[in-house]
């Protein structure tokens, strides 16, 4: 069941990672929208209303999830950027995969995350080496730096692409 619901593994970080790792993050992503199409391209509405595994999202909603979420880490991004230390809001994943915009086609949010992840990486080029150090406050989490922000919202992409992929795998899709 964990190898279910966690395909890559949980998120674990290395505080002394460097610009090597960074450029590895700020890559996957780059490449996440491409391959996050590419994983749900020709799925039928029926297997996009597959779950991933049993009381995990459908692929409709990892997909509508994962655009809400890349939504608030660029805005994240940007706070920790031009502000100091500044606490953000956390939000109920949950309540928020269960809102009527998630039964739209998946298409909608695939564009939405191209934008957002275009977006973002090009913030994140011209990204300081001291401001990689910058922090912010999750409530729920404590101080956060961008390095670590960026290197869970890379796997937190990799994570949910292997829910997808890993149950295309499991049903020979």
């Amino acid at each position: 069941m964990d190898q279910l619901r966690y395909p890559i593994g949980k998120f674990k970080y290395d505080q002394t990672s460097g610009s090597r790792e960074i450029t590895e993050w700020m890559s996957d992503i780059d490449r996440l929208p491409d391959r996050l199409e590419n994983a749900v391209l020709g799925l039928s509405e029926d297997q996009v209303k597959t779950r991933y595994r049993e009381g995990g999202w459908t692929v409709k909603q990892v997909v509508h999830h994962l655009a809400d979420s890349h939504m608030n880490a660029i805005v994240r991004v940007k706070l920790l950027l031009t502000e100091e230390n500044p606490e953000i809001k956390a939000y109920d994943e949950k309540s928020w995969s269960e809102l009527r915009d998630n039964d739209l086609p998946i298409e909608v949010s695939l564009n939405i995350i191209r934008g957002v992840h275009k977006r973002w990486v090009r913030v994140l080029e011209f990204v300081s080496k001291e401001d990689w150090d910058k922090t912010l406050r999750h409530p729920e989490n404590g101080e956060m730096s961008l390095k670590l922000l960026t290197a869970h919202y890379a796997w937190h992409g990799n994570h949910h692409l292997a829910h997808i992929t890993t149950l295309k795998e499991r049903k020979n899709w």
